[in-house]
C-alpha cells in the first residue's frame, strides 16, 4: 500500500471530519492525478451535510484541469456548483475555472469567465494570457497583455513562450528585449523560452548573451535550460560549444542526449553522432522514438547506409519502438541520397502510412541527383496534390527534365507554373546585429533602413565592378 492509499485509509476511518480535513484530502488527491477519488471525497462531504468552501472548489477544479479535454463535462458540473454556492466571484475559483476551460480546449469559455469576474488579480490575468498562448492564439494573448494593469516575469515569459511555440521567433525575441528594457528580471523559464526562439532564428549572439546572463546571475541550470542551451548552440552554428555544454551537464536525460545527437547530425557529423548514441546506450539511457529519428538523420546526411539499415530494422526488435512516418522518411531519404532508388520505392510501397510531402520531396530530390525522370514525375504528381502552391516542386521537375535533355517537357512544366498562377517563393535571409535579428525578403523593401541598405549594396557592387576591371 502506498502512502496516499494509507492516507485514504486513515481518512476513511476518521469519525470527526470537517471541511478542512476534506479539503486537504481533495487537494492531495487532485495533485496526484487521482481526480475520481477527489470527486468521491467531495461528494461524500456534501452527502454528510458539509458545505464546501472556495478552497474545496478550487482544489477540485485544479484536479479536473489535469484531465484535459476528458474533464470538460466534470468541470462544467463543478462550475455550476460553484455558482450555486456563490463561489464563482472568488478570485481563486475564477483562476482555476479559467485554467480548467483552457486545459479542456475551451478558451472562449475561459475568456467568458475572465470577463465576468468582478475582481481579477495578476494571477488571473496571467492565467488568461497563458491560456491563449497554450491554444496558439498568440495575438489574442498579446492584445490582453498590452492592457494588463500590471505585469511580472510570468506575464512576459508566457508571451515569449507563446510566440516561440507559434513559430514566431522574431516576435518572441522582440518581447524578450522589451522585457529587459522594462526592468523585469528573467528567470530560468524565461531563458528556456528565449533560447527556443534563438534556436529557430539561429541568433547566436543573443543566445551567447543569455548563456552569460545565466552564469552571471547564477540562475538554476535546470535540465530544460541545459537542453535549450545545447539546442541553441547546435542550431546557431556552434556545434563545438553545444558539445562543450553537453559535457558539462551532470544530470542528462534522454532529451539531453537526443538534442546533442540531433545537433551533430545537423552539422553533418554522422560518425560523431553515432559515437554519442553508443555512449548513451552505455550510460544506460534508453532512447526514445525521437532519438532514433536523430540517429537515422545522422546516417542519412552522411551516407551511412548499413548503419541506417541496422537502426531501422532494430527499431522494434531491440528498442520496442513502433516505426513512425518520420522513421520511414529518414530511411527513404537515406536510400535516395545513396542512390538506392529502387529500395527506397519498395520501402515506400510497404509503408503502413500514406507518404507525406517530406517523403515525396526527398524522392524528388534524389531523382534529380540521379537523373531518374520517371521517379521525378511520380513524386511531383503526389506533391502537386499535397502542396499545390509550392513552386519548388514543379521547378525541380523542370530542372530534372532539362538535365536529362528533355527540353520540351522542361518548357511545358515552366508553362504550367505560369498558367496555374504558381509563384516562386521569395528567397529570404536573416542577419543578427547587436542581438537583434533582421530578416530580408527578396523584392521586399519593408525594412526601415532598406533605402540605406540598397545604397550601400549599390556602392559595393560598383566597387566590385571596378575591381574586376583591373584584375
Amino acid at each position: 500500500m502506498g502512502i496516499l492509499d494509507h492516507a485514504m485509509s486513515v481518512f476513511s476511518h476518521e469519525t470527526c471530519k470537517n471541511v478542512y480535513l476534506y479539503n486537504n484530502m481533495i487537494k492531495t488527491l487532485s495533485s496526484s492525478y487521482r481526480v475520481k477519488d477527489a470527486v468521491f471525497v467531495y461528494n461524500e462531504a456534501r452527502g454528510i451535510g458539509l458545505r464546501p468552501d472556495c478552497y474545496t472548489v478550487s482544489f477540485l477544479l485544479k484536479g479536473v484541469s489535469r484531465l484535459a479535454i476528458g474533464g470538460l463535462s466534470l468541470g462544467k458540473g463543478v462550475h455550476c456548483q460553484a455558482i450555486s454556492y456563490g463561489f464563482d466571484s472568488d478570485v481563486r475559483v475564477g483562476v482555476e475555472l479559467v485554467r480548467m476551460y483552457v486545459s479542456c480546449g475551451r478558451v472562449c469559455d475561459a475568456r467568458k469567465v475572465f470577463d465576468e469576474m468582478l475582481v481579477r488579480d495578476l494571477v488571473t490575468w496571467n492565467a488568461m494570457v497563458s491560456g491563449y498562448c497554450k491554444v496558439g492564439e498568440v495575438e489574442s494573448a498579446r492584445a490582453l497583455f498590452e492592457v494588463m494593469p500590471d505585469r511580472n516575469v510570468v506575464s512576459w515569459t508566457a508571451l515569449i513562450a507563446g510566440y516561440a511555440q507559434a513559430n514566431k521567433p522574431s516576435e518572441a525575441v522582440a518581447v524578450f528585449s522589451r522585457m529587459q528594457i522594462s526592468g523585469v528580471n528573467p528567470d530560468e523559464v524565461t531563458m528556456v523560452a528565449a533560447l527556443s526562439a534563438c534556436s529557430q532564428l539561429g541568433a547566436l549572439e543573443l543566445g551567447e548573451w543569455i548563456h552569460g546572463y545565466v552564469n552571471k546571475h547564477s540562475l538554476h541550470r535546470s535540465v530544460s535550460l541545459n537542453n535549450a542551451l545545447i539546442d541553441m548552440y547546435a542550431k546557431s552554428g556552434n556545434i563545438k560549444k553545444a558539445v562543450e555544454v553537453f559535457e558539462s551537464v551532470k544530470d542528462r536525460c534522454v532529451i539531453t542526449w537526443t538534442t546533442v545527437i540531433a545537433g551533430l547530425a545537423l552539422h553533418g557529423l554522422g560518425k560523431e553522432a553515432l559515437d554519442m548514441f553508443s555512449r548513451m546506450e552505455k550510460a544506460g539511457v534508453r532512447p526514445n522514438d525521437v532519438t532514433l529519428i536523430a540517429v537515422l538523420s545522422a546516417c542519412s546526411h552522411n551516407g551511412l547506409v548499413e548503419s541506417g539499415r541496422w537502426c531501422f530494422n532494430n527499431l522494434f526488435p531491440k528498442y520496442g519502438i513502433e516505426p513512425r512516418i518520420e522513421h520511414y522518411g529518414c530511411m527513404i531519404d537515406l536510400l535516395g541520397r545513396a542512390g538506392c532508388l529502387l529500395e527506397a520505392q519498395e520501402l515506400l510501397n510497404h509503408m503502413p502510412f500514406e507518404p507525406n510531402a517530406a517523403i515525396w520531396g526527398s524522392l524528388l530530390a534524389a531523382s534529380r541527383i540521379y537523373g531518374n525522370v520517371e521517379l521525378g514525375q511520380l513524386a511531383v504528381r503526389h506533391l502537386v496534390k499535397l502542396e499545390p502552391h509550392n513552386s519548388g516542386n514543379l521547378s525541380l521537375l523542370s530542372n530534372i527534365y532539362a538535365s536529362s535533355g528533355h527540353w520540351n517537357e522542361s518548357g511545358l512544366t515552366r508553362k504550367v507554373m505560369r498558367d496555374s498562377g504558381v509563384k516562386k517563393v521569395s528567397g529570404s535571409s536573416c542577419i543578427e546585429v547587436n542581438s537583434r535579428v533582421h530578416e530580408f525578403i527578396s523584392g521586399n523593401g519593408s525594412h526601415p533602413q532598406s533605402e540605406r541598405i540598397f545604397e550601400v549594396l549599390c556602392l559595393l557592387n560598383r566597387q566590385m565592378e571596378v575591381t574586376n576591371i583591373y584584375i
